[in-house]
C-alpha cells in the first residue's frame, strides 16, 4: 500500500495564493524592466496586469 500523502494546506492554495503569485512575478519583472529602461517590457507588463484585473498599486514601486 502506498503512504498517504498530508492534504495541503488550504492557506497555500486557492485563488488567494494564486493572485499572491501573479502579484510577486509582476513585481520582480516590473524592477528588472525598470533597471533594464526596457519600455515594450513594461508596456507588456501593464497590459497582461489589465488583463488579470490587478492594478498597478499592488505591484508596482511606490513613486520616490
Amino acid at each position: 500500500m502506498a503512504p498517504h500523502s498530508p492534504a495541503p494546506d488550504p492557506a497555500d492554495t486557492g485563488p488567494d495564493r494564486r493572485r499572491q503569485t501573479l502579484i510577486a512575478s509582476l513585481r520582480e519583472r516590473f524592477a528588472l524592466a525598470q533597471s533594464q529602461g526596457d519600455a515594450q517590457a513594461k508596456q507588456a507588463l501593464f497590459r497582461e496586469a489589465v488583463y488579470l484585473n490587478l492594478p498597478p498599486e499592488l505591484w508596482q514601486d511606490p513613486p520616490a
